[in-house]
């Protein structure tokens, strides 16, 4: 028996090039933003210049791109590109607003209404008892539940906390007090039939839903128009949602849910810088 040390031909790794659709301002704002950051903690250098980890970090968030496939085709290690993730995600998400600043400087402009929803990130199933509550009856997955609020135009201004999958809407509103935050901005919301109950307001309703049919009775011609009016109305905020799960890590989440959190800030941001520039 013969050994050798001569590789063959065919496993020669192959690297291969694949654009990324983000434009040069949100590439050289998260570089700069990793400048600032080594300079503050007095850092000498990387192993890569900050704008080539920035480009990085934006095709494992844009196209989930698997860490050991970044990290073999730039000459470092999957822990290396790891801790660069989640060392700009952290940079990211501290310039997520906060609810009670996003409400007043949305109030501020001279808005009157903004557009609420929840909606569920799914999550690799896991059979654990621990991961029972991140089963949602009503998407029939696992995943996480959170809420965004956007405005008229469907601009995406905040982004709860991540929960359980089993959370429902009213009860993801009801933990962040959104009612009690949008009487001090001195603002409405629209919201669909999912946070009815939450504002029992009769008088001066602070959250507007649409009306809901039950067994024994049915919707009216006008309810029904109304409902039409305020689904027209909420348009943006589907919108917005569709532009936060362009960033195809959001897909299938395969971090800590612990951590999802500060990756859905972090996307806010940088879906702003993307949309909105």
């Amino acid at each position: 028996m013969t050994t050798t040390k001569v590789r063959a031909e065919d496993t020669c790794p192959t690297i291969y090039q694949c654009r990324l659709p983000l434009s040069t301002s949100t590439v050289g704002h998260l570089a700069d933003l990793l400048r600032r950051h080594l300079k503050a903690i007095g850092s000498r250098w990387r192993i890569l210049p900050p704008g080539r980890i920035a480009v990085i970090v934006l095709a494992v968030l844009r196209h989930d791109q698997r860490l050991a496939d970044m990290a073999g085709s730039n000459n470092v290690s999957e822990s290396t590109v790891r801790r660069w993730r989640d060392e700009l995600i952290g940079l990211l998400s501290a310039q997520a607003p906060r609810l009670d600043r996003a409400l007043k400087r949305i109030a501020k402009r001279g808005e009157e209404v903004v557009l609420i929803d929840g909606t569920l990130i799914a999550t690799q199933h896991c059979t654990s008892k621990a991961n029972r509550r991140n089963y949602s009856g009503k998407s029939h997955c696992h995943g996480l539940h959170f809420l965004a609020l956007t405005d008229e135009r469907g601009r995406l201004i905040w982004i709860s906390t991540a929960r359980p999958g089993s959370t429902n809407d009213i009860t993801a509103a009801r933990y962040d007090h959104i009612l009690d935050h949008l009487r001090a901005a001195g603002l409405g919301a629209l919201a669909d039939l999912g946070f009815c109950g939450l504002d029992n307001d009769v008088c001066d309703p602070v959250v507007v839903t649409g009306f809901k049919a039950s067994r024994y009775r049915k919707l009216t011609t006008c309810e029904k128009d109304a409902n039409r009016v305020l689904a027209a109305g909420r348009a943006p905020v589907e919108h917005g949602f569709a532009h936060l799960k362009n960033w195809r890590t959001l897909t299938k989440l395969r971090t800590d849910p612990a951590r999802a959190t500060r990756l859905l800030r972090a996307l806010l941001v940088l879906t702003n810088l993307e949309v909105h520039r």
